[in-house]
């Protein structure tokens, strides 16, 4: 029996066991610990970390003692036992992000979250400086979930090659050997994903998607479940993921509706700590047409992970689906000739509030041209707008909202602008494009206080007074206007 090691709430127990090299550890070998506490188990997968070495890795969610003992078709992986003490988690360490009161996210100690998500689809196929640059991007930045690929993206504006893959090379040089996972890639993409963690962001792990000149939008099902079941045991340890089983998975034509309920499974099966699950879709902007959508009701999905200009529809989405809706593409700040990549800052943080009072959870891009094609939404890099340092004053915001979140209201005042909030406790009203020079507000039984905000210019103006009731308040004419209102 091991001494038992000491590891903090929420972070990673490691086991390495020196095992064999010989033969295909990622196809023959099947090694699984049991970690219990109690009477409550928890059963994780390991991997083969090349070099003869074999990983298990657990992440212990209630401080105490777990004890654990390994099983291996292997006789010298299997039957190893120890235990561990799992200390209180360390400061600013709030576990992995759940559902939260139907429609919303908490960390695992119940710390709200709030979902501020950007895109940078292939930043971990890129040179380790653009990386590190874009690491630096993102602690400066207000973002605390990315979404990110595992496989390479072939793409306008994203040609490149990257130093290596999730694979190993086939024997013959051409193409790869689907048989056999590449830990020096894994190892990489891993390191990424802790620093993200470290940073309070959330990796939004996307598992396939149909931008592909390598093959690995064609693998076989076989191939597919192993690779799963490989990314699941490398990652799911870390707190601050999140499962993307697909970019636009329905333009991705080798895989039928069975194949993404078969993955949704696996990930169920496999991951111990049910790490939110959800699936994202090409979505023709502008309409309504939900039926490219996959069935976000069922049961494997935690949150709605949406592509759809129109944000206002995010409140409809929520009791169609009686989920979190997280609308993570809505077209991206930038100026590309393509229609999705060009719209204007304004916009872009125009979209953010018409989704938060709407009750969803919005997702920034950016795609302003690059002479070295060095563009956020793929690559990384530098950010170069001006939504983000507006959705950063959002976030603050919505931090700031007192006992908990904001849920559709209806209508607050006369201008048939849509409120979030609490009834009787705070209101939330976002004017968008439009500009009056005055509002009714028919407010519950009590007094409250209003606050003007100017979400261009970020800046809050307390109004004088109190209100009550049914009050007819000045406003100032100019578009990008919200009020608050909060009981007193």
């Amino acid at each position: 029996m091991m001494q038992p090691a000491q590891i903090h709430c929420w972070d990673i127990f490691e086991l390495a066991l020196a095992g064999p090299e010989t033969g295909n550890p990622f196809r023959d070998v099947r090694l699984v610990g049991r970690f219990q506490q109690g009477a409550r188990v928890l059963e994780a997968e390991g991997f083969y970390d090349g070099g003869g070495v074999y990983r298990l890795r657990f992440m212990p969610d209630t401080p105490g003692e777990w004890r654990y003992v390994t099983s291996c078709n292997l006789p010298e992986l299997d039957g190893v036992a120890g235990a561990l003490t799992c200390l209180p988690a360390r400061p600013g360490v709030h576990g992995p992000v759940r559902v939260a009161d139907t429609y919303h996210f908490a960390y695992a100690d119940g710390t709200r979250h709030f979902s501020i998500g950007t895109t940078c689809y292939a930043w971990t196929s890129q040179p380790e400086a653009l990386q590190e640059q874009t690491l630096r991007s993102l602690a400066d930045s207000p973002f605390n979930k990315i979404r990110m690929c595992v496989f390479p993206k072939d793409y306008t504006y994203n040609k490149n090659e990257p130093d290596d893959y999730a694979f190993e090379r086939a024997a013959n040089g051409e193409g790869f050997d689907f048989s056999r996972l590449n830990p020096v890639f894994f190892q990489r993409f891993e390191r990424r994903v802790a620093q993200l963690g470290e940073l309070g962001i959330e990796a939004d792990v996307i598992l396939f998607h149909p931008y592909d000149r390598w093959g690995f939008s064609r693998m076989t099902a076989e191939t597919d479940e192993r690779y799963l079941r490989y990314v699941i045991a490398r990652l799911a340890a870390f707190r601050n993921v999140w499962w993307s089983l697909a970019n636009e998975y329905d333009i991705l034509k080798a895989k039928t509706m069975a194949d993404w309920d078969r993955f949704f499974r696996i990930l169920q099966t496999y991951d111990p700590y049910q790490h939110l699950r959800s699936i994202h879709n090409w979505q023709a902007q502008g309409t309504y047409d939900t039926r490219t959508f996959y069935d976000h009701g069922k049961p494997w999905v935690t949150h709605c992970s949406v592509q759809h200009g129109e944000v206002e529809l995010a409140a409809q989405w929520r009791e169609l689906y009686r989920k979190p809706v997280v609308i993570d593409e809505c077209c991206y700040e930038g100026n590309l000739p393509n229609a999705w990549g060009n719209l204007s800052p304004e916009e872009m943080v125009r979209r953010f509030w018409e989704t938060t009072v709407g009750g969803g959870y919005c997702g920034h891009g950016e795609t302003y041209l690059d002479g070295q094609d060095v563009i956020w939404w793929a690559k990384g890099g530098v950010l170069k707008g001006k939504s983000p340092q507006r959705i950063a004053f959002l976030r603050r915001i919505l931090e700031e909202i007192p006992q908990g979140w904001i849920d559709p209201q209806g209508r607050v005042t006369n201008n048939n602008q849509n409120s979030a909030g609490q009834r009787g406790r705070y209101y939330l009203t976002y004017f968008g494009c439009r500009q009056p020079g005055e509002a009714t507000l028919n407010l519950p039984e009590g007094i409250y206080r209003a606050d003007l905000i100017d979400t261009w210019e970020m800046n809050i103006t307390p109004l004088q007074g109190t209100l009550r009731g049914s009050e007819t308040i000045a406003l100032p004419s100019r578009p990008y206007m919200a009020l608050r209102v909060q009981s007193i």
